[in-house]
């Protein structure tokens, strides 16, 4: 897509179909189950273009050898070095082995690479892509990764990734045709990328996308982070929401901290286990003024959404994609970030917000979603941080 050619449908087609939601209080696996929809609906002559970070989903596989064989041309990228380095296995081989994907599947392993910490760590191939060109030419993009299996044979791989066909999690549509054709245009040059770490930043199908009040950027990037350097614009008077799966991190804290400090309505509500947002990231958070709150889900089931609302005035934009609010996500996996004032989106999300903070207890003890956040003490040093993550300092 070259900037400044428009497609002719621009004008006829919203930028996002509905936005799709998984959770605790909505039916189980519906998220992988829209994906499965997808898959049979693309017929011959058509193309699938996926890009994942955990598969291990064999139904979902199967339904795209189906939809190779009946003359759609299908390609899969995945992590090659995920977190769980077994969760891949079987789909992957299912789809590497005899009347496989032969070419179409392709494990992603990058170099490892200095973080702002300065300590050597190695990016994940972590967005969440799945692009189709019929019956309607469509990406979905979010934080679902079709991690679940049925039936499961591995409960402590799913104890350990967690039950996401279950859990909280999103997929957007994406209907813009200069947006879909830039998401499809990356996810086939991630395939074949000979360098789609940092490098990969040159390449034009990485560049950033606009098309009408909507942006999509892929990262890594150079410089500072899209989303930072929008939560920076904002004045004392703005409210901002975030739902994040995983937040830790002294970098990462430090963000938060400032945005509390020049915008004073922040709240935050974060998954309840300890490796994803340990407690010392909450105190830190908490003891800067930000409204904290844990899904204080017991039964297992993950809250994997990362989005971002954010209202001034009339002004209101949301954020989400893969990204993680972690030092390698921000700064070195492969990640996907959107950020849009569309106003159906916002409503959407906004609406999610609301179910999933919920009222109650912990509400209460927040000071609620129209109480004001109390008294911003002052932020936490550079020293307390660093001691506070010793392993992450600068």
């Amino acid at each position: 897509m070259k900037k400044g050619i428009l497609h002719p449908d621009f004008w006829d087609r919203p930028a996002f179909g509905e936005a799709h939601f998984g959770g605790p209080d909505l039916p189980a696996r519906r998220l992988r189950d829209l994906l499965e929809a997808h898959v049979a609906a693309v017929p011959k002559g058509g193309r699938i273009d996926w890009v994942t970070y955990y598969f291990r989903d064999r139904r979902l596989g199967m339904a795209l050898l189906e939809a190779q064989d009946r003359g759609v041309s299908v390609q899969v990228t995945l992590e090659g070095r995920p977190r769980t380095a077994r969760a891949n296995d079987r789909v992957r081989a299912l789809l590497e082995g005899g009347g496989g994907l032969g070419a179409g599947v392709r494990n992603i392993r990058m170099w490892p690479f200095p973080t702002p910490p300065g300590k050597l760590r190695h990016p994940h191939l972590h967005e969440k892509l799945y692009c189709f060109s019929h019956p309607e030419n469509v990406a979905l993009l979010g934080s679902f990764n079709p991690s679940g299996d049925e039936p499961e044979e591995d409960p402590a791989m799913v104890e350990e990734i967690r039950d996401q066909d279950r859990g909280h999690n999103l997929l957007v549509e994406v209907r813009d045709q200069n947006l879909v054709e830039g998401l499809r245009a990356h996810a086939q040059w991630l395939h074949g990328a000979r360098f789609p770490g940092l490098l990969g930043v040159l390449a034009s199908p990485n560049r950033r996308l606009f098309s009408g009040a909507t942006e999509i950027h892929f990262l890594p990037r150079f410089g500072r982070h899209p989303l930072l350097a929008r939560l920076d614009e904002l004045g004392p008077g703005a409210r901002v929401r975030i739902a994040g799966s995983h937040v830790k991190g002294a970098g990462i804290v430090r963000a938060l901290t400032r945005l509390a400090q020049h915008t004073r309505h922040v709240y935050l509500l974060a998954e309840h286990t300890e490796r994803r947002v340990p407690s010392r990231v909450e105190r830190c958070l908490r003891d800067a003024g930000i409204m904290f709150q844990r899904t204080g889900d017991h039964s297992g089931l993950p809250m994997h959404n990362k989005f971002v609302l954010a209202e001034e005035g009339e002004r209101r934009w949301t954020a989400f994609g893969s990204f993680n609010w972690t030092t390698r996500s921000f700064w070195i996996n492969r990640e996907i970030l959107v950020i849009s004032s569309d106003p159906g989106l916002y409503d959407a999300f906004d609406r999610r917000w609301q179910t999933m903070w919920g009222p109650g207890e912990s509400e209460e003890r927040s000071g609620g979603m129209g109480a004001p956040p109390p008294a911003v003490v002052a932020p936490a040093s550079p020293t307390l941080i660093a001691s506070t993550f010793p392993s992450e300092s600068p």
